[in-house]
């Protein structure tokens, strides 16, 4: 498995709250920072606010690629139902995420995914000084945002389920 082969990852949970109930959580972009080792915080670029073409800012931190940030664009934006962006170039971005809600009697099952690349990120850099380890980076990377992705699902499902309303 390679970058440009864009792997992708998901998770997904059943949450006992209505997708509506569910979206009002989503749409905090700084919440995930409550749950991810790697995601810091961030929010929405000033002049933006929810919505398809929106703008926003993230943090990270990681042990070995250090610290950065990134400006992310909204490619998907279906209230109660879908939220999605790309990291950076919207055309060839670093990494695209969404989350989906999908009706299920009562609650919801929210799911996460992310695929890597294909355009330049953090790794494709960690990547060019040892070429000949790829798939087991690429492999590692998954494994590290799949198990913050859960993280992220399950503490949205707690906050959603503790009957406490989003912002």
């Amino acid at each position: 498995m390679k970058v440009s082969d864009c792997p992708t990852t998901q998770v997904e949970v059943r949450v006992g709250a209505r997708p509506e109930e569910v979206w009002r959580w989503l749409l905090d972009i700084d919440l995930p920072s409550r749950f991810s080792t790697e995601f810091q915080g961030g929010g929405w670029v000033e002049g933006y606010e929810p919505g398809l073409g929106a703008r926003f800012r993230g943090r990270n931190s990681h042990p070995v690629a250090g610290e950065w940030e990134t400006v992310s664009t909204v490619t998907g934006y279906e209230p109660a139902r879908l939220f999605a962006w790309a990291v950076m170039d919207v055309a060839n971005p670093a990494a695209s995420w969404k989350f989906e809600l999908v009706p299920d009697g009562e609650g919801t099952v929210l799911r996460q995914w992310a695929q890597i690349g294909p355009g330049p990120s953090n790794l494709t850099k960690i990547i060019a000084s040892m070429p000949e380890h790829e798939e087991e980076i690429v492999a590692m990377r998954l494994g590290e945002l799949q198990d913050n992705m859960r993280k992220t699902v399950e503490g949205i499902k707690s906050l959603a389920e503790s009957g406490v309303r989003a912002i």
